[in-house]
């Protein structure tokens, strides 16, 4: 039971750090007087990182032992939680992110591989189940937690409130036997450089795409670094003797499938946990304690359901289950295009609880089928994998995501009285809710018109982005249904 609860409780600060700091980062930004791509790479230098090292990380574990791992990644985590709290530049804020995130990988891919270590069957299922309620938990109440804490403390509380979660775990992981793979002699590192190194570049050209524009030779630069990249690191996993990305396992089409699924499942969840709360707090008017609580529709299901679905993972085809989630979350997003700035929140608690409800169902099923297609000994390997899946459809929904809602709002934006730089500024700012810093820059007389404006436009991009969502899951659900295999998880 310690070994549950140790794991389940670690995992629950990782999900926090990315939903949380989307609702401090308005204000965040505002009290270091951060550019809109410094404010960004808040978010964008946890996922890279996280996303990055998550195979290194699996590979580690496997070798040193994953309540090593475990231990190490809770303190880095937690450690660099401490600077980001108490410091008050920028740039050291980034840098600790990035390193928090290669923490949150260690604890991600060693908690994964010591419940497949620790339990069988049915048992297992279960835990996973408790591990998908866990991320649940703490995505469904970071927003509203940061609002909390944004509005009655201070920004900094919402990075603080980690070295509390990481005290307990620390005084658990003792009962935690330890396990590793006898078959595991070393970590490839060039795999590791390749493929953080693509994962950077492609996030940078998302942001340089909405700062320089898209065909600016720093976005260009960054797309074709993130290609050659890419291009090495499959070169690499081809010719090592035991690559931490075992690209054999991709000739099997039920896996394939399996670890895709964050990005017809979390991709567009995790949209809507960063983008929205800014939303709700620049062209919607509403504090930041208000925007955490609107998200409760969307995300107390994802915190309710986990749990559920482990039980009806043994009695239902698993191929039912996933695409059956898929379908909620492409109508969920198809009925978010009703969204309006300033509107009632009983408006949005339908669609955003029908969205949720899909992310929900899919939590707790999807981490023990990935680990369900391989052997126990490479459950480290294997849950690298899929959370390398997971946090890189995370990263890219976020540096993706906030780059194509500033250029599809700079696309429609037509003031008179302002510059080409003012107006990208304008909707740069407008999708981190920082419309009072971006108002500034105009005379008294025409900051109304421009609000006005950057409210019209930022919502025409949000309902084209939630169609693409919807196309997005709608696919996802098809070719589930139609390519995996039961008889093919273990």
């Amino acid at each position: 039971m310690a070994t549950l609860v140790a794991v389940a409780l670690s995992s629950v600060m990782l999900p926090l750090a990315v939903t949380a700091p989307a609702v401090a980062l308005t204000q965040l930004a505002a009290d270091l007087n951060a550019t809109v791509g410094e404010a960004q790479w808040v978010q964008n230098a946890y996922n890279v990182t996280f996303a990055a090292f998550m195979l290194a990380a699996g590979g580690l574990a496997d070798r040193f032992g994953r309540r090593r791992v475990l231990v190490i990644g809770l303190v880095v985590f937690t450690a660099m939680a401490t600077v980001i709290g108490l410091s008050s530049n920028i740039v050291v804020i980034d840098i600790a992110r990035a390193v928090q995130g290669i923490g949150a990988a260690g604890i991600m891919t060693s908690g994964s591989a010591i419940l497949a270590d620790s339990f069988r069957g049915v048992a297992r299922a279960r835990a996973f189940g408790l591990l998908g309620t866990s991320f649940g938990f703490g995505l469904a109440m970071g927003p509203f937690v940061a609002g909390l804490m944004v509005n009655f403390a201070d920004w900094r509380m919402v990075f603080l409130m980690n070295i509390a979660f990481a005290a307990v775990v620390l005084l658990l992981v003792r009962s935690i036997r330890e396990s590793s793979d006898p078959n595991s002699t070393s970590v490839d590192w060039g795999g590791v450089m390749t493929f953080s190194t693509s994962l950077f570049l492609l996030s940078l050209a998302f942001v340089q795409g909405a700062e320089a524009g898209w065909l600016s030779l720093s976005a260009i630069g960054s797309a074709v670094g993130f290609v050659v990249f890419l291009a090495a690191f499959v070169l690499v996993e081809s010719r090592v003797r035991r690559p931490m990305f075992d690209l054999s396992l991709f000739k099997r089409p039920t896996f394939v499938v399996v670890v895709c699924q964050p990005f017809t499942i979390t991709f567009g969840f995790v949209v809507l946990l960063v983008y929205l709360p800014p939303f709700f707090q620049g062209v919607g008017g509403f504090g930041a304690a208000e925007a955490g609580a609107l998200l409760l529709p969307l995300t107390l299901p994802v915190l309710a359901l986990p749990m559920l679905a482990g039980q009806l993972a043994a009695r239902l085809p698993l191929r039912v289950m996933l695409a059956t989630s898929s379908l909620l979350i492409a109508g969920g997003s198809l009925w978010l295009m009703t969204l309006q700035p300033g509107q009632h929140w009983t408006a949005l608690a339908a669609p955003l609880a029908l969205f949720g409800t899909g992310v929900g169902s899919a939590f707790g099923v999807m981490d023990n089928a990935a680990l369900s297609s391989v052997e126990v000994e490479r459950a480290g390997m294997a849950s690298g994998i899929f959370n390398t899946m997971r946090i890189t459809g995370e990263s890219v929904a976020i540096a993706g995501a906030g780059s194509v809602l500033a250029t599809l709002s700079l696309s429609t934006l037509d003031l008179s009285f302002a510059s080409p730089e003012q107006e990208r500024t304008l909707a740069g700012e407008a999708t981190q809710g920082r419309l009072e810093t971006a108002l500034g820059q105009f005379a008294a007389g025409d900051r109304q018109t421009a609000l006005d404006a950057v409210s019209t436009s930022l919502t025409s991009a949000m309902h084209t982005t939630f169609l693409g969502l919807a196309l997005l899951a709608l696919a996802g659900a098809v070719v589930t249904f139609l390519v995996v295999k039961e008889r093919e998880l273990r």
